[in-house]
């Protein structure tokens, strides 16, 4: 298939990129490559993938040397510049990773999730509309569970009270999904990542932030007083589940019977903040100081993937643990940073 990925300069959209370059799929990305981390980051994810960073410049197109993949840096809030994407292209189905990342960065500056978030989501989704897209993949969140109390979280369960906006932005996602499914025929997932950690992860997240703060001896903030848990999901499951969707949504007869699927994508099994930081603390061979810290705004106390559905429909099952999954992050960075 002809297959558009969005934000596959990020961390789950460049492992999702190759894997399915892999596959023998022919593969368009694009990415905004904005500032939020690094942007030195997204670019050695690009040169993995053959693209070579001194050619890229916005709009231009820029041509793998590995395998004849494309790559437009693009920003989703430029319509006429989607439009033309999807007017060049003929894309069989769009997978929609990029968005404004960050429960946390969506209290300082709100303007850019509904950009990116909503705009641009909705830019993507009228793209498909519009060129006779059939199907569309797209990444929500565990954030929008907020605090229910009722655990595993199951797609079944409401999520009428996100208590961050980029949770309201991703439940505004799947809201609009379901429109565009019913309205116009479009086969439509959406896939809730419950924390994605592993190798090429992003800066902003714990597993980077507590390695880098421990290799320099520096401490560790640890919020919510380190009562928190966290249902992390290691990037090669994320993926294997990503492409198990892909598969299960071509696969649906063409119809007029909407087409709308909401599923968990996580581990399943829930670790405490702590016992993370003590498995980083064994890769590194070295204890970490920790600053104990009160909650912050938008955080929730525990995230738990109810999976039985994603389980039961594509066959998702995760198989890296978490001891596994860190040891695999830690060499990567080590190697990375020189460190």
């Amino acid at each position: 298939m002809k297959i558009l990925v969005t934000g596959n300069a990020g961390f789950i959209g460049h492992h999702v990129h190759k894997r399915l370059v892999a596959a023998g799929h022919e593969v368009i990305g694009i990415d905004n490559l904005n500032n939020y981390y690094d942007v030195n980051l997204k670019l050695a994810r690009l040169n993995q993938c053959g693209f070579n960073w001194e050619n890229i410049a916005y709009g231009r197109r820029v041509e793998s040397t590995h395998d004849g993949s494309l790559f437009y840096q693009l920003d989703l809030a430029d319509e006429a510049a989607i439009n033309k994407l999807f007017l060049n292209h003929k894309f069989d189905l769009v997978c929609h990773l990029a968005a404004q990342a960050g429960v946390r960065y969506s209290v300082e500056n709100p303007n850019a999730y509904i950009s990116s978030n909503v705009n641009g989501f909705l830019h993507i989704i009228e793209g498909v509309r519009n060129f006779g897209i059939k199907h569309l993949i797209y990444a929500s969140s565990s954030s929008v569970y907020g605090n229910n109390s009722k655990i595993p979280f199951s797609v079944d369960d409401s999520c009428d009270h996100p208590i961050s906006l980029y949770a309201a932005t991703k439940k505004s996602n799947e809201l609009m999904a379901h429109c565009y499914s019913h309205l116009y025929g479009l086969k439509t997932i959406g896939l809730r990542f419950f924390t994605v950690y592993g190798p090429w992860g992003r800066p902003d997240m714990a597993l980077f932030q507590f390695t880098k703060a421990i290799l320099e001896n520096k401490p560790i903030p640890v919020f919510g007083h380190g009562r928190l848990k966290r249902d992390f999901t290691y990037i090669d499951d994320i993926v294997e589940g990503i492409v198990k969707s892909i598969e299960y949504c071509v696969g649906q007869p063409v119809g007029d019977t909407p087409f709308y699927k909401i599923y968990n994508i996580g581990n399943g099994n829930p670790v405490a903040l702590l016992d993370f930081i003590k498995a980083i603390e064994k890769c590194l061979n070295k204890k970490a100081v920790l600053d104990l810290l009160p909650l912050q705004p938008g955080d929730v106390i525990q995230t738990w993937a109810d999976t039985a559905s994603i389980q039961r429909d594509i066959g998702f099952c995760p198989r890296t643990d978490i001891q596994c999954g860190v040891s695999s992050f830690v060499n990567w960075y080590r190697d990375f940073y020189r460190c």
